[in-house]
């Protein structure tokens, strides 16, 4: 299949230092994008871009998404590099507790939770719209999210409960600014092979006593037909097309990307 060529746009990517946010980054710089990365760690940062210049324009930005200083500052700098910043792809890391189930948690852990998953993408999305109705620019905004909104997994349970908002947001935002050529999807995502997936994964094994291959196999390969995970130029695709102009009449869509892991019909 002929790859979309996203025509140079400039697109910010959170938490992209590694994980499912870096090999975003990668697949939209395939693409012909030009993208901003952030990390809040800038050994990663630095390393994930020596890795990434070769296939584009990449430019990196320090962050802590709990932080409302650095939330501003990744907008302006963007904007900057960019020369403008017409998408996000927002992604997020693991609530530091997590994996770990509703009796185990404390009520820090539910604010850092609310703060990842709501407050940062919600702040963040303000200032883009606010942006782009001032300069009279269009814009995109992709979360990345998860299918276990949808079909609860409970060691991620307040993963689970705080980013199930974004949802609603998407389609917020796009009532409220399609006119203006505004518009946000959300995307959920089954499972794919990244070091926080196994990190958790690894945890959940060392807990009940199994080995990690055992639990990658039944928690993770053997629930998708395919018996795999998914593929990052599956993923790139995806989010591709959803920048693109040819996904305008889908704006405030919920996309499912999970191999029919999940097995119920979300209405």
């Amino acid at each position: 299949m002929m790859k979309v060529d996203l025509g140079g746009i400039g697109v910010l990517v959170t938490a992209s230092s590694r994980g499912i946010g870096f090999n975003v980054a990668r697949e939209l710089l395939k693409r012909n994008a030009r993208v901003v990365i952030s990390s809040r760690n800038g050994d990663n940062l630095r390393k994930a871009l020596d890795e990434l210049s070769s296939y584009g324009e990449v430019y990196g930005v320090r962050a802590n998404l709990f932080s409302q200083k650095d939330i501003e500052n990744l907008v302006k700098e963007s904007w900057e590099l960019l020369g403008g910043v017409d998408a996000l792809v927002w992604n997020a890391g693991n609530v530091r507790c997590e994996p770990c189930l509703l009796h185990e948690a404390d009520y820090i852990d539910w604010i850092e939770a609310s703060a990842l998953h709501t407050v940062a993408p919600g702040y963040l999305t303000t200032l883009l719209v606010q942006a782009w109705l001032e300069k009279k620019r269009k814009g995109v905004l992709i979360y990345l999210n998860s299918v276990s909104i949808k079909e609860p997994m409970p060691p991620l349970v307040l993963a689970d409960v705080t980013r199930a908002g974004l949802v609603q947001l998407a389609k917020s935002v796009s009532r409220t600014y399609g006119k203006h050529g505004i518009r946000a999807h959300s995307v959920l995502l089954g499972s794919f092979d990244t070091p926080g997936a196994r990190e958790n994964l690894r945890k959940l094994a060392e807990e009940r006593g199994e080995s990690f291959e055992r639990v990658w196999e039944r928690e993770v390969l053997s629930r998708t037909p395919l018996h795999r995970t998914g593929k990052w130029s599956e993923l790139g695709s995806l989010i591709a097309f959803l920048l693109s102009d040819e996904a305008e009449y889908m704006l405030g869509s919920t996309v499912v990307i999970d191999g029919a892991m999940t097995k119920g019909v979300f209405l």
